[in-house]
């Protein structure tokens, strides 16, 4: 029976916010160019089988949680079912999937940072410069830690909030239905990677959990309501901007993918420097600054705790440098980088990690560990194959993309 500390403790708007949130960074800059692709009633049906995937593999991860007497994290989660193999791999995984990230963020920030300093500085510096000069401003404050970073992310949320909402209400004037029209289906798939990255709640999940003190009916309400919350935002963006971009011409959808640069620069390089361009160009750099610093500070922890560093009240100066100057270097080697890392993102580390994973961890614990929990998804044995096969295909499509074997034609 549930205590009544547990059924009253967190709020559920709060847990659906806490899911929304970590959902919503950087990567929607990318899902319109590359969904645009195909355009927007195939997109729409591929955000449909992204979400839905997501959601029940989020749901796969509180039946096992539900296995344990109190929150644990994702690694406990693995190395209890599939073992310490399988909890060796998710730490590699995870590592992945934190350094692809940060490369995408940071080869994004390079050409936001640059157009600001000439907007508001006169100063016109190359990309890569302002890669460079992005990491060090804010990587400073990932070394001065949790709490500084926590104060400065809740105003850029406001910021980041409120550019949303301005560009959508600036934006209806521009949308033209012709654009949200076209449709080309043989593209629909190439986008379902950064979709299924865009959706990644998963490893939010354990401190969902802990807020909401245990309660799983509202654990799955929260997961449930901050996904489909998730969902509709980005339908939003999607209108807005396929509805503003053509399909061809200069900071068109295929101009702009073949440039590799995301929708707000290409909303701001199309309409031009009006209020609507500006505040494109503002949730970018909000949405790329908040998931930077976000990603940067889960990363110098989860390298802390890797090497047994004791948590002081700044991090460690090496675990800073080891976390944020990899990406660093890959960014200015390679910067027009930014969908390629978040294809390797979504289509490798998040697949295995959030979808191969939880499906064995259940059928494992469930069928033969005969773990006992307090929650059982519904759908047995078949929708564990289901979300197997689907995932498995997803890394066999990525695989065969990177050998140059196209399932699906490619833009």
């Amino acid at each position: 029976m549930e205590s009544v500390e547990s059924s009253t403790k967190g709020s559920l708007f709060g847990g659906m916010l806490l899911i929304c949130g970590s959902c919503i960074g950087a990567g929607m800059l990318a899902i319109p160019v590359i969904t645009g692709l195909a355009g927007f009633w195939p997109t729409l049906l591929m955000f449909t089988v992204a979400w839905l995937f997501m959601t029940l593999t989020g749901l796969l991860i509180v039946e096992v949680g539900s296995t344990f007497e109190k929150p644990v994290n994702f690694p406990t989660m693995i190395g209890r079912t599939l073992g310490q193999t399988g909890r060796f791999l998710s730490w590699l995984l995870y590592l992945f999937l934190f350094y692809a990230l940060l490369v995408a963020y940071l080869s994004g920030s390079g050409n936001h940072f640059a157009s600001f300093a000439k907007q508001f500085f006169s100063l016109s510096i190359p990309d890569w410069l302002g890669s460079l000069l992005f990491v060090v401003a804010f990587g400073w404050f990932v070394y001065l830690g949790t709490r500084p970073v926590d104060m400065v992310n809740r105003g850029l949320m406001l910021a980041k909030i409120v550019s949303f909402f301005c560009l959508v209400v600036l934006g209806l004037t521009h949308v033209l239905p012709k654009h949200l029209a076209y449709a080309e289906m043989k593209y629909a798939f190439f986008s379902i990677p950064i979709l299924i990255i865009s959706f990644g709640f998963h490893n939010m999940i354990p401190s969902l959990s802990e807020y909401l003190g245990g309660d799983v009916k509202r654990i799955k309400k929260a997961i449930l309501g901050g996904s489909l919350f998730t969902f509709l935002i980005y339908i939003v963006w999607e209108v807005i901007a396929l509805g503003v971009l053509p399909i061809e011409g200069s900071y068109g959808i295929l101009d702009s993918f073949k440039k590799d640069i995301d929708a707000a620069q290409a909303i701001r390089g199309y309409i031009g420097f009006s209020s609507f361009g500006v505040f494109a160009q503002l949730l970018a750099f909000f949405a790329i600054l908040t998931s930077f610093l976000a990603q940067s500070l889960s990363l110098v922890h989860f390298l802390s705790d890797g090497f047994s560093i004791k948590r002081k009240e700044r991090e460690s100066v090496t675990m800073c440098f080891v976390a944020l100057l990899p990406p660093v270097i890959f960014s200015l080697l390679f910067p027009q980088i930014f969908y390629a890392a978040l294809n390797f993102a979504g289509g490798f580390c998040a697949v295995i990690l959030f979808g191969v994973f939880p499906a064995l961890m259940v059928w494992i614990g469930r069928y033969r560990h005969k773990l006992p929990s307090t929650y059982t998804i519904m759908g047995g044995q078949p929708l564990l194959i289901a979300i197997l096969a689907f995932a498995l295909f997803i890394l066999f499509y990525q695989l065969s993309n990177m050998l140059g074997f196209h399932l699906f034609p490619m833009p």
